[in-house]
């Protein structure tokens, strides 16, 4: 299987669970590594017959615009559960990163990963 790769992806939401957090907005940083056979693509050079970075892409910045989540946790979840169904991936990896949510740490977060390969 091979994957595509999108690295490093800001999007800016409201997310935390402290009564401060909730009244702003604070930036995450995404890696995901999508499972899908390139093949196809490569073979016709036909964006239509693999994963759109692009297009899930803008997706993640749409769905971090309209949710609020207490954890990164819930985060990661309903976007890995949404992003599965809206593009028809097979397993997903997910990493959502929280810069500057620990004193000391660069960023805090979770990984995850989803579906079968």
């Amino acid at each position: 299987m091979d994957h595509v790769l999108i690295e490093a992806l800001e999007v800016d939401t409201v997310i935390g669970v402290y009564d401060w957090e909730r009244t702003l907005r604070q930036r995450l940083r995404l890696d995901l590594e999508l499972a899908t056979d390139i093949r196809p693509a490569a073979q016709r050079d036909d964006i239509q017959q693999t994963l759109d970075y692009a297009a899930i892409s803008a997706r993640i910045g749409e769905f971090a615009e309209a949710h609020q989540f207490a954890l990164v946790e819930t985060f990661a979840e309903r976007l890995a559960e949404t992003l599965r169904q809206e593009f028809t991936i097979a397993r997903l990896s997910l990493t959502v990163r929280k810069p500057g949510a620990v004193a000391n740490a660069a960023s805090v977060g979770v990984r995850i990963t989803r579906g079968q390969e």
